[in-house]
């Protein structure tokens, strides 16, 4: 199969030179070969119909031969694929090789140096490979003779598939006499010459699985002695020395265990395997630049979404921004209205301060009547009258305590409304919650000074209950008083009961219990108590 494989590249040159038209035909008579051929022969008359439409021999450094063999080098190293072209990898393998062979060391600046002079071109041409090898790269202090030699020892080694070739003695199988040849190892076969221009094949020894190598031990005045056995005959040799000796068994070996592993020969082996690592690299740089699209596409898409998350978040601060307006607004308007309702317990304070005023000139009042009831018999219904009155104002001062109760309620609710709505406040967004702590604290001491000004109704309100409890205790005393008066008078002049009894319809039950006041007296409480309410209303 590889065989078939080299021989079509040489026969596409052959048939490319011979197309003079064009048109993909050539005659039968042009191709016309013989069937029992040389492959070296049959690659050079290849390159007889193609070389000279293609290169100028006078401006190369090397001979027809050698321009020859780098176009045979060049069929065995380039692509399977049409038209031929080496890749870059393979032409710096070749000349490796080549500067290997001539023993001048490889000089990787140089061909860097020449990478770079390519450019972007990864691959060659084999008549830009000739002129490469013949014409540029080994063109200064570069002997031709140097260069011949180097090109023809891989050219052996590639394309004669020449693995190791050298002097050795070997023992005759009828006379028994040792005698110089020249062996050329190849995978399957040793040949040996009778020198080394090969011109005179003595013969064949065929490497197969069935053969092995061995050592031998010193005999017939020969050292270094190996014994190669096939399945029909056995090869006696004498190296020249222990090193050769060794090397000449290892390769002989090497040969066999190719053959028992059915593999082809070393270089097409390394071929291949350079191939397919390049295989391996390119299909890694594809995924690679696979990845490398797909992570720019994934990058492109975040780029959008942040684009579109920068958008979103402009037009949430914008609207941050007009409710932070609205806040400071209804903020403001809490203010105002905060400021309203103090100013309007301000003047329920100051017409509970009056109204205290006006209750404690009463209570001046009733006391002066009382000490004129005491001082004076004959003002008795005078005192009753004040009595009346007294417990007239007593249930004026219960239903102002009622009020204030009603009013200290209203007001308890109100400030649970607005710490509600405080709550609220502070818990419509997180962000909102540092902002609104200050509005919080205005508002807690806000809320602390209705507090204390609830406290201060409240103890009012126990200072007005305290008065009221006096006035009761006054009013008690007034009424033992009367009493002891009503007793005095009883006994001066014989009345038994000053007061009558009513008539006997259903008594009225009010807080003081049944009958305690008439339907004149409630009346006259009620109106007074209307009067004090329309007035309270038109005073706010």
């Amino acid at each position: 199969m590889w065989l078939r494989d080299e021989l079509l590249k040489s026969i596409w040159y052959a048939f490319t030179a011979l197309d003079v038209d064009h048109r993909g035909k050539v005659s039968k008579s042009q191709l016309k070969v013989s069937e029992d051929f040389d492959v070296i022969e049959f690659y050079r008359m290849c390159w007889t119909l193609c070389y000279k439409k293609n290169i100028y021999p006078q401006r190369l450094i090397i001979s027809d031969n050698d321009a020859f063999r780098v176009w045979c080098i060049f069929n065995f190293l380039s692509e399977d694929k049409y038209p031929l072209v080496i890749v870059i990898e393979e032409v710096e393998y070749l000349l490796r090789k080549l500067s290997e062979a001539m023993g001048i060391g490889w000089n990787e600046e140089r061909f860097v140096d020449y990478k770079l002079q390519q450019n972007t071109k990864s691959s060659l041409s084999v008549w830009e490979l000739i002129e490469l090898v013949g014409l540029i790269y080994f063109s200064k202090g570069t002997e031709r003779q140097i260069l011949s030699m180097g090109i023809n020892e891989v050219f052996s080694e590639l394309i004669l598939d020449i693995l190791k070739q050298g002097y050795m003695m070997k023992k005759g199988h009828k006379r028994k006499n040792w005698t110089e040849r020249w062996f050329v190892l190849q995978p399957t076969l040793l040949s040996y010459y009778t020198c080394e221009d090969l011109t005179e094949k003595k013969g064949d020894i065929i490497l197969d699985q069935n053969c092995f190598v061995e050592p031998l031990q010193d005999k017939d005045g020969k050292k270094c002695l190996f014994i190669i056995k096939c399945s029909d005959k056995s090869f006696e040799i004498n190296a020249s020395d222990k090193k050769k000796k060794q090397e000449w068994i290892q390769a002989v070996q090497t040969c066999i265990q190719q053959q028992r592993l059915g593999l082809l020969s070393p270089h097409r082996e390394a071929r291949l395997r350079r191939r397919e690592l390049r295989q391996r690299q390119r299909v890694e740089e594809d995924d690679l630049s696979k990845r490398m699209r797909r992570l720019q596409a994934s990058n492109e898409s975040k780029q959008k979404q942040l684009e579109d998350m920068r958008m979103k978040m402009e037009e949430a601060a914008a609207k941050a921004t007009l409710e932070e307006l609205r806040r400071k607004k209804n903020q403001s308007d809490l203010q105002d209205r905060y400021r309203m309702d103090l100013e309007r317990e301000k003047m329920v304070r100051q017409q509970m301060e009056e109204q205290v005023a006006q209750k404690s000139s009463e209570l001046e009042q009733y006391l002066q009547r009382v000490r004129e009831l005491e001082e004076l018999y004959h003002r008795l219904e005078e005192a009753l009258e004040d009595e009346r009155q007294a417990k007239q104002d007593e249930e004026a001062a219960r239903k102002l305590q009622t009020r204030l109760l009603e009013q200290e309620a209203a007001k308890r609710a109100e400030l649970e409304q607005i710490y509600l709505q405080q709550q609220r406040t502070l818990s419509q967004t997180e962000a909102e919650k540092e902002e609104l702590r200050a509005e919080q604290l205005a508002k807690e001491r806000e809320l602390q000074a209705a507090t204390q000004l609830l406290e201060r109704l409240e103890s009012e309100r126990h200072g007005a209950l305290e008065q009221y409890q006096e006035v009761s205790r006054k009013l008690e005393r007034a009424a033992n008083k009367t009493k002891t008066w009503k007793d005095k008078v009883a006994k001066q002049e014989g009345l038994v009961r000053l007061i009558q009894p009513g008539h006997k319809g259903p008594q009225r039950i009010t807080n003081w219990g049944p009958a305690s006041f008439s339907d004149m007296e409630l009346d006259l409480r009620k109106k007074s108590w209307q009067e004090s309410k329309n007035q309270g209303a038109q005073a706010q």
